[in-house]
């Protein structure tokens, strides 16, 4: 997949300015849990929803890191599912990376929500690890 930055949209720099200021999470990461969020939705993003660029652009060895193959296998695997051809990748990957960022937005006040976007079986298992 070839995408050595990402370019984020108008609104998705906003917000992710504002969940910043929310939550002290940086960029990258608020983008890589958004990212997830967006997989875990059946539908499929809409490309020209999350068109232009905003002020918020991140090298992708930066956006993600060490896990880098392990975002590629997902978007991968997500594109196969959707049926999108290997030339969409990279578009599929920046919707995607936009959309979790609209959907982490709604979801995320403070840090504290983070423990709710939490599937409902791992909030079980480290409230029984904290006892």
């Amino acid at each position: 997949m070839q995408l050595s930055e990402m370019h984020f949209s108008e609104e998705a720099s906003r917000k992710l300015s504002q969940l910043k200021r929310r939550t002290g999470l940086t960029p990258n990461i608020l983008a890589r849990i958004g990212f997830c969020i967006s997989l875990e939705n059946p539908a499929l993003p809409d490309p020209a929803d999350y068109e232009g660029t905003g002020y918020i652009n991140i090298k992708r060895h930066v956006l993600t890191g060490y896990y880098d193959p392990l975002f590629v296998a997902l978007m991968k695997e997500r594109c196969h599912q959707d049926g999108q051809p290997e030339e969409e990748w990279a578009t599929q990957f920046k919707a995607h990376m936009n959309r979790g960022v609209l959907l982490l937005h709604k979801k995320l006040k403070s840090l504290d929500d983070l423990w709710l976007i939490l599937p409902p079986a791992m909030r079980k298992s480290e409230a029984v690890a904290d006892e």
